[in-house]
């Protein structure tokens, strides 16, 4: 550990407020992990007087009565955190009431009560700092074994917080001071009348660093504090000694840890080049990026100590790899979409360039028109659904930033007024202008059956998907800021052999916006909107049309419902909107709502015209978070009732709604 102590630290007082320094954040920082513990019982049952221990009674007065410091007492007080673990004697007693003064007022100092005063009684004894009366609490705790408890009390008088007077930021070797236009006072962010805690001033040396450091100076630390205490006065005079250090750019990386992976593949995942600035962000970035190849298990990105000849920070790139196999399954339900379940294989690394084969079969049940399950009136095969795919990917062509995607699928999509079986082919190259930019081009292969109410179609599209992508949210699982935005328009043209002349596109936008520091309110918003330009809606195949409706469209309306309507049954649109606002809370770290709205219909022409309406539904989730993702339960009621239709929908799942 640096030595950030000044000359004065020699003295008893200033031992004091180093190791309070050390300490300080203790006592914030663990007490919800008891207070967590403390929701399972824990400590609630004292022992009973015995003849093998002597359990004791402890109370806890703190002048003022301020509950921040109670929890802070309560979580560095040893005679608390080991209250039901009884002491065989009184000697035991005594010591652990001994060992717990000067802990108590490290932590007392550390926030920012530089007068205060501890004292505990045992059986009337009175221990202080300074004093050894342990055989004198032994001889009045005796008497209690095997009869009572002996009565222990923690008396804590934090008399008057002390404040922060003078600060100044120094250059560590010259003395220098340096003033707002080297360092910003709001990135010190401390000010005469703060309160003088360690807390306070840990949090400002943090910043300090960071500020330095994100202005590409990656060797910025604190050489040294010296905070000099006047106790008459109640106030601190502090002085943070700084290196700010040399600016740098990121020199030559290093990959490591690369068995079986190529390493052309993991350098073309790294967007940053020799030379750009260096910034924690940047370092932050390549872990990120480099995560995503799903043959790695972890990255950990590491700087040099020194500059090379050209002023820039050697990286290192240390990977490890996952097993490149996986078998999983998965399931879910909703009482208006019913249930469905897949299960997939995958190898994550071919052919050792990080190419992913997944082989995947799913299959669903059809709620009609949210009816009951298994409707003993139908065939319980006619609502079965169900699809057999397999994809291939081959990152890094070459080394480069291009990648090549292949799909193929069979496939019967079941939906009340429609079926359709096809087998679907396509292929692709994606190019990755960055982690958060790319652009696809491909061509695509359908050849399908489709039937409905009025008749029989067979049909061919060949067409040419063009797709565009923008994540700028701070995770995939769960985002706290930035927008998500897909763009894709496809042509399927005769000139290459498609049944049909038409052009299909969709836009799907997100944005999601945290309301405080902590990212537990966040506001999540999204809006879609499709279009099919070219041939009447009745020559369009029913399962290239347009619905809204279910879990991920319109919560609360049965699976694709929501379209222009033939006999009863939704036949589908050539254009679509929707859209989703929620409000994502948490609770405790684990538990969080959901209050939502959503709104969204298909319509007849190629741009909403409205001659359908919009409905409405809106509903109340909660959610579960892991480590892998929230599990989702959203209840969801629709605002404008269809004929035939539940009055509600329920939603289970992983992962947020978008």
């Amino acid at each position: 550990m640096k030595r950030v102590c000044g000359p004065v630290s020699r003295t008893p007082v200033w031992k004091a407020f180093c190791l309070a320094l050390m300490l300080g954040m203790m006592p914030m920082g663990s007490a919800y992990a008891f207070d967590f513990f403390g929701l399972f019982g824990r400590g609630e049952t004292l022992p009973e007087p015995s003849a093998d221990a002597l359990p004791y009674d402890l109370q806890i007065d703190v002048v003022g009565d301020d509950s921040q410091l109670r929890t802070a007492i309560e979580d560095i007080s040893t005679l608390h955190q080991l209250r039901s673990d009884a002491p065989p004697d009184a000697q035991a007693l005594a010591r652990r009431a001994q060992g717990d003064i000067l802990p108590l007022i490290d932590a007392l100092w550390g926030l920012g009560y530089y007068n205060a005063s501890v004292a505990i009684e045992v059986a009337g004894v009175t221990m202080r700092v300074g004093t050894d009366r342990v055989d004198a609490a032994n001889d009045a705790a005796s008497p209690f074994r095997g009869s009572a408890r002996v009565p222990v009390r923690i008396a804590i008088d934090p008399a008057q917080r002390f404040t922060i007077r003078n600060v100044a930021i120094v250059e560590a070797g010259t003395g220098q001071r340096l003033g707002p236009t080297a360092i910003p006072e709001d990135v010190v962010a401390l000010a005469p009348g703060d309160p003088a805690s360690a807390a306070n001033i840990l949090s400002a040396q943090a910043r300090i660093v960071d500020y330095y450091r994100a202005q590409s100076r990656p060797f910025a630390d604190i050489v040294e504090i010296d905070p000099v205490v006047n106790h008459p006065e109640r106030v601190m005079d502090l002085t943070i000694a700084v290196s700010p250090g040399p600016v740098a750019g990121l020199g030559p990386i290093t990959i490591a840890g690369n068995e079986n992976v190529d390493e052309r593949v993991i350098r073309s995942f790294i967007y940053t080049e020799p030379g750009d600035p260096y910034s924690p962000e940047a370092l932050a970035g390549i872990r990120t990026t480099v995560t995503r190849i799903d043959a790695l298990a972890s990255v950990r990105v590491r700087h040099g100590d020194t500059l090379d000849a050209d002023g820039n920070l050697p990286l290192d790139v240390e990977v490890t790899e996952r097993l490149p196999r996986v078998l999983g399954a998965s399931a879910q339900f909703s009482t208006t979409d019913g249930p469905s379940t897949r299960v997939y294989w995958t190898h994550r690394n071919l052919f050792g360039g990080a190419e992913r084969l997944r082989l995947e079969a799913s299959a669903f049940y059809l709620t009609q028109g949210g009816g009951a399950l298994f409707d003993r009136r139908r065939n319980v095969f006619d609502d079965l659904g169900g699809r057999v795919s397999a994809s291939f990917m081959k990152p890094a062509l070459w080394g480069t930033r291009n990648d090549f995607l292949a799909d193929a699928r069979i496939e019967r999509d079941r939906a009340d007024g429609f079926d359709t079986r096809l087998v679907n082919v396509t292929a692709g190259l994606r190019h990755r202008f960055s982690d958060t930019f790319n652009i696809q081009a491909g061509i695509e292969y359908e050849h399908g059956i489709t039937k409905d109410d009025t008749r029989k179609r067979d049909y061919r599209l060949v067409g040419i998907p063009l797709t565009l992508e923008f994540d700028s949210s701070d995770s995939r699982l769960e985002p706290t800021e930035g927008i998500r935005l897909s763009a894709g328009v496809t042509p399927y043209a005769g000139a290459l052999g498609s049944s049909l002349n038409m052009v299909k596109t969709r836009f799907d936008l997100s944005t999601y916006y945290a309301l405080d520091d902590r990212a537990r309110y966040i506001l999540a918003a999204r809006i879609g909107f499709g279009s099919i330009v070219g041939p009447d809606l009745e020559k369009i195949p029913a399962n290239r049309r347009f619905f809204a409706g279910g879990g991920g469209s319109v919560r609360g309306y049965a699976y694709r419902s929501l379209s222009p309507m033939r006999a009863g049954h939704p036949i589908g649109g050539r254009s679509l909107i929707e859209g989703s606002l929620e409000a994502r809370i948490r609770i405790t770290d684990t538990i969080g709502i959901v209050p939502f709205i959503d709104a969204g219909g298909a319509f007849r022409e190629s741009y909403p015209d409205f001659g359908e309406r919009l409905r409405f539904a809106a509903g109340l989730g909660l959610r579960y978070h892991t480590g892998i993702g929230p599990i989702r339960l959203d209840f969801a009621v629709p605002l404008q009732k269809e004929d035939g239709q539940r009055g509600y929908g329920i939603y289970i799942g992983i992962g947020q709604a978008f």
